[in-house]
Order: structure tokens, then sequence, then C-alpha cells
């Protein structure tokens, strides 16, 4: 493979199901592009382990603090990975508007599993890898509000990881990276 992009500040934001893949695929695409990893299963668990929430209910904080997270990062210079389902227009919005307060590029990847076996299989099979975080049954998932994107809203590059591994689909992100927002990320202003 090709040498990664230099790791310039640029925002790329894995959304999609639970059980699709997404962090697969983001520890495949950070083993080849040092990035600051957000992922909200962690922030959202952290929050719930501190107690401080009415009720357990995290609502939109984890989010909220990941929003945080990724302007300070990417105002330091640091390109920043997020990884969360991002199930609506509201939040796809949010991770706009953040790369455009610090003007930087971004990129939005939807990560699907279009194999409905498969990707029922991943997620009854899922072994959870944040202490304390009950990993969603099929029937949530099913349930998960989740709306479409809308087109004409930026650019989003589109994986099925029923018909790519997490490396390739690492590789195709990184492809988008280097075509997309690396040469934006480099152009002179004006």
């Amino acid at each position: 493979m090709a040498a990664s992009p230099a790791p310039l500040p640029v925002l790329v934001v894995l959304g999609g199901l639970p059980g699709v893949g997404k962090s697969s695929v983001a520890h495949a695409l950070l083993s080849q592009w040092p990035a600051v990893y957000l992922r909200i299963d962690t922030i959202e668990q952290a929050l719930r382990d501190s107690n401080v929430l009415a009720g357990g209910d995290v609502g939109a904080a984890g989010y909220l603090v990941a929003y945080a997270l990724a302007r300070t990062q990417l105002a330091q210079g640091l390109p920043v990975l997020a990884d969360c389902v991002n199930p609506l227009q509201v939040t796809r919005n949010a991770w706009r508007s953040v790369a455009e307060a610090v003007q930087v590029p971004s990129l939005f990847v939807e990560v699907v599993c279009t194999d409905a076996a498969e990707h029922r299989r991943r997620v009854e099979t899922r072994v959870g890898d944040v202490a304390g975080l009950a990993v969603p049954t099929w029937d949530a998932v099913q349930r998960h509000d989740y709306a479409p994107w809308a087109e004409g809203r930026g650019h989003r590059l589109l994986v099925d990881t029923a018909r790519l591994n997490a490396r390739d689909a690492a590789a195709l992100v990184l492809a988008a990276l280097r075509s997309q927002i690396t040469p934006r990320a480099a152009a002179p202003p004006g």
C-alpha cells in the first residue's frame, strides 16, 4: 500500500449503525494514519461510570464532549478520527460545524453492512471492548433511530463492510483523504 497522507488537521467521521464494523475500520485506519481517536462508546461509558448523570441517561452529552474534544485537537493542528453512530442530520451538521469552526477539511464516512444476515451475526456475537458497556441486541440495532443521509450535504464516502474487510475499507478511506482532503488542505488560500 502507498504511504499514508501526512497528518494534517482534518476531521474524519465514521458513522453507521452498531455492528457494521466502524471500530474495526477505525483501528485499521489508525494503524496507517496517526490521528486523535474519539470513540463515542468510550466517552458515553465514562459519563455513565461517573454517576453524575440524572438516571444514567447520557443523551447528547457524549456527542457534545466529542465535539469539544475534536475542536480542541483540530485547533492544535492534529487530525481527528471520530467513531460514532452519527444517526441524525443534526449530529452530522454538528460535526460539520466543528470542522468549519476551526477551518479544517472533513470527510464523512458512512459504514454499512449490506448483508443483513452478516450484520445480525456480528451484532449477536459481538464482544464488548469498552469496560462496562452493554453491547446492543439485534432488536435494539433494528429499532435504532437512524436517518438516511441527505444528498447534497457535503461529501460522504460509503463503505460496505459486507464487501470489504477492515483493512481494505481503511485503504479506501485513505485514498479519499489523499484525493479529496489533502489537496484542499494544502492549497493556498484565495
